[in-house]
């Protein structure tokens, strides 16, 4: 019997296999902006990985993400064995995992729904251990570099100095403050109103609920980090968080919004909320701040907080918002008027709160 010798695989071939396979793979949001057409080889050692690399994965394990946000925002049941396509970044989340980019391309975790790959160093009491992943392989282009979603950012605008006449920034306590809940209510309130407005996620982890709930409300353009290739902006330096804000605003500009309402993750105790609040603040980025708090303590801390900086809210928002007594209690404590969500939605009143006296400057 002769047995014939088979040809060696061209890089061709192994490019068409790998996008086949890519194909299969379920997709997170996070890679919504990226071309895949552009990955040829996978990278499967020898490599550090950083914030923002595109790897496929294998999951090993099913723990607290048991589903998987795909680029349209469905989410998708996750079966060990599945291939996923998701990108590493840090997260810091008190209400679930601090997690970091591990330093090579070992096991690690799927640590967010959206997409982001880490290793978790510690997690809340009552969540689930880490969704297990293992790494088959980095996305690398033509070149061998390995892919990276800055790599898929929207190009900065011709003019990148530019921002709409009148931005807004929700700022909070805490995660589950009612941040976004505070965004989408203004958004409904002030396009009710006959404004054109624009709405953005300055900072976070890749998820797409806030962009579909900016949307939903009725924003003209909805963008968040991911636009400008984070997967998660933890760990990310003022330099870019400043052009972070800075191309947000300038995209929401040339959308011709009247009016901008960005949202600032997390509470002001965590570094790139403080550091951007305090930035934004010294810079002229925002012309007025919306301070959404879980309670009438995390209300007085905040506004004690952002008076100290020479900062003054407003409105106060979000949970607290929904007990007349804790709302009674937080404009007691700071002098601050708490307005509930019907108040946001409403034309009237939403343009009433977005022209009050600290933001009029820019709206004139």
């Amino acid at each position: 019997m002769t047995i014939q010798s088979l040809a060696p695989i061209t890089g061709l071939e192994r490019s068409s296999r790998l996008q086949m396979r890519l194909a299969a793979a379920k997709r997170a949001f996070t890679t919504r902006n990226v071309d895949l057409a552009l990955a040829h080889r996978l990278v499967r050692s020898g490599v550090r990985p950083k914030p923002g690399d595109l790897i496929l994965a294998r999951v090993t394990a099913i723990g607290q993400h048991r589903r998987i946000e795909n680029v349209h925002g469905r989410r998708g049941t996750l079966y060990v064995g599945d291939e996923i396509v998701v990108a590493y970044g840090n997260r810091y989340a008190p209400d679930q995992f601090e997690a970091y980019v591990p330093e090579d391309l070992g096991p690690c975790h799927l640590v967010a729904g959206g997409g982001v790959a880490a290793l978790s160093t510690c997690r809340h009491a009552r969540v689930k251990a880490p969704t297990a992943i293992e790494v088959i392989g980095a996305l690398a282009g033509g070149d061998g570099a390995m892919l990276n979603l800055a790599d898929f950012a929207r190009p900065a605008p011709r003019n990148a100095a530019a921002r709409p006449p009148l931005v807004i920034a929700v700022v909070g306590s805490s995660m589950n403050a009612g941040k976004t809940t505070t965004v989408a209510g203004l958004v409904h309130g002030l396009g009710k109103a006959g404004f054109r407005v624009g709405a953005a996620k300055l900072t976070g982890t890749g998820s797409g609920g806030d962009l579909w709930s900016m949307r939903d409300a009725g924003a003209a353009l909805a963008l968040d980090f991911t636009d400008a290739g984070h997967a998660s902006t933890f760990g990310t330096g003022p330099e870019e968080l400043a052009r972070v804000t800075k191309t947000l605003l300038a995209h929401l500009a040339g959308d011709q919004a009247d009016i901008a309402i960005v949202e600032i993750a997390d509470g002001l105790l965590q570094e790139e909320t403080a550091r951007l609040v305090e930035m934004g603040h010294e810079h002229g980025w925002f012309d007025g701040v919306l301070f959404a708090a879980a309670d009438a303590m995390g209300a007085a801390f905040g506004s004690t907080w952002l008076a100290q900086r020479g900062i003054a809210p407003l409105a106060i928002s979000g949970l607290v918002s929904a007990s007349p007594l804790a709302a009674r209690e937080a404009e007691g404590a700071t002098g601050v008027g708490v307005v509930t969500l019907a108040e946001l939605r409403d034309p009237v009143a939403s343009a009433r709160i977005a022209l009050s006296r600290p933001a009029r400057r820019a709206a004139a």
